[in-house]
């Protein structure tokens, strides 16, 4: 049976990036990624990535984004379900248990895997509470840049902002 996939990641799966983006504005993004690709989607029929509620975010210390502490932040976060990084998985409802051995096929040394609680799909706090809120004109830049692509399956439909639907009832 072929894995059903959403159309768009949750709110709360885009927030990630955007805010990542906003507070560091020259990160690399080549790991990034909201929904499968085909691939992935063969090597993972039941991610969450198929229903929306996972993000991948590139690991960039370089830059700011130190997936380890971000890994280690995140368990604090009642909208994280699991999370994966450097062949290690938390999940909250095995909280007690720690970090475990993750053995799946990635052992996602370039990215933290984020999964969102289904309840909390819509809820776009600040991820990264511990930081510094990012400057406004950054938060703007990264809300106007295009999700990320890497895992978006083909062919998509692309989504049409509520402005343009304002604008262009027909959505074109």
């Amino acid at each position: 049976m072929k894995p059903k996939v959403v159309k768009s990641a949750s709110p709360a799966a885009i927030a990630v990036l955007r805010q990542a983006t906003a507070l560091w504005p020259k990160r690399k993004k080549l790991s990034d990624g909201l929904l499968p690709s085909q691939a992935h989607l063969r090597m993972s029929p039941n991610s969450d990535h198929n229903t929306g509620l996972a993000v991948d975010l590139t690991h960039d210390p370089d830059k700011g984004v130190d997936c380890a502490v971000i890994f280690e932040k995140l368990k604090e976060d009642k909208r994280v379900k699991y999370l994966i990084f450097k062949g290690k998985i938390w999940s909250r409802d095995k909280a007690k248990s720690g970090n475990r051995p993750y053995t799946g096929s990635n052992p996602h040394n370039k990215h933290l895997h984020v999964s969102i609680n289904p309840d909390m799909a819509n809820d776009t706090s600040p991820w990264f509470w511990w930081m510094n809120q990012p400057k406004v004109l950054n938060q703007v830049k990264a809300a106007l840049q295009p999700q990320a692509t890497k895992k978006i399956p083909l062919p998509v439909k692309p989504e049409v902002c509520t402005c343009c639907k304002l604008h262009n009832p027909k959505g074109k």
